[in-house]
């Protein structure tokens, strides 16, 4: 599978595994309009695709991005009066939102390689990825209150979530202050630190293709469960457990992974 993408890179490091990589490293990897909708393009793509069973996101040079580029990002919104640019300013929030919300909605597992500079919308990607490493140089930061606004694409509403500590979501929210990758480990916010870009990228690989090995019925399976489950109650995630395996619990892919673990042999599973 090939297609060109004019600001992100994707290649396949692995069988079943995509490398998706934002590419504008000569502007810090920063989004403008044509970047977030070629994102959601691009997690559109992979998340339909046979070929790949897991994928990894990172930032192409040594930033995986200082978020949104405010001179290429067009900040004046028409209207009349202000319930008519309150409209104009909605829909465009609104379509940055579901772009960035493209990785959570795919069907893949997506690991995301924070390295660098990771500000603003970085945060707001990252949240939106299922699992979260880092170089030891990262520099993070909920950076939106240093340019008069709250955050509105995603960190708000899921770092709660990902890191369980209300107190720290504000200090770093209201503060927009830079925080290492130490404290994101400790905080829960990365699985793991590694010592620079390319090991993290490494262990990202290791990762997915680990996944990869997997039943693409049973992990894209767990990933709509747990994600559906988040915002609901425990009967309500095993009721929702309940009718989704029935149907997935008829796969093969049982039987060969089961078969694979007691006979001590390597799986293959049916492309899905």
């Amino acid at each position: 599978m090939s297609q060109a993408y004019n600001h992100f890179n994707v290649t396949f490091p692995a069988p079943y595994v995509a490398h998706v990589e934002i590419n504008r490293p000569e502007k810090l990897n920063a989004f403008y309009q044509e970047m977030w909708l070629e994102y959601a393009k691009v997690f559109n793509t992979l998340s339909h695709s046979p070929d790949v069973r897991s994928i990894i996101l990172s930032g192409a040079g040594s930033t995986f991005t200082t978020g949104l580029d405010i001179q290429k990002t067009n900040l004046a919104f028409p209207g009349s009066d202000g319930a008519r640019k309150a409209w104009g300013i909605r829909r465009s929030v609104v379509e940055l939102q579901e772009c960035v919300s493209a990785s959570e909605k795919c069907e893949k597992p997506v690991i995301c390689v924070l390295h660098g500079f990771c500000l603003g919308l970085a945060i707001d990607i990252a949240c939106a990825t299922d699992i979260r490493i880092s170089s030891a140089d990262a520099k993070l930061a909920v950076k939106e209150v240093d340019i008069g606004l709250a955050a509105d694409v995603g960190t708000l509403s899921r770092l709660p979530k990902v890191v369980g500590s209300l107190s720290w979501v504000k200090d770093v929210a209201f503060s927009a202050r830079m925080f290492n990758p130490q404290e994101a480990l400790r905080v829960g916010f990365v699985s793991a630190v590694e010592s620079d870009k390319a090991a993290a990228v490494n262990k990202a690989i290791e990762m997915a293709s680990l996944i990869a090995a997997k039943s693409p019925v049973a992990v894209q399976g767990t990933k709509a469960i747990v994600n559906w489950s988040v915002d609901r109650t425990v009967a309500d995630g095993l009721a929702y457990t309940q009718a989704w395996n029935a149907a997935a619990l008829q796969t093969e892919d049982v039987g060969e992974a089961v078969g694979g673990t007691l006979g001590k042999r390597k799986t293959r599973f049916e492309k899905l």
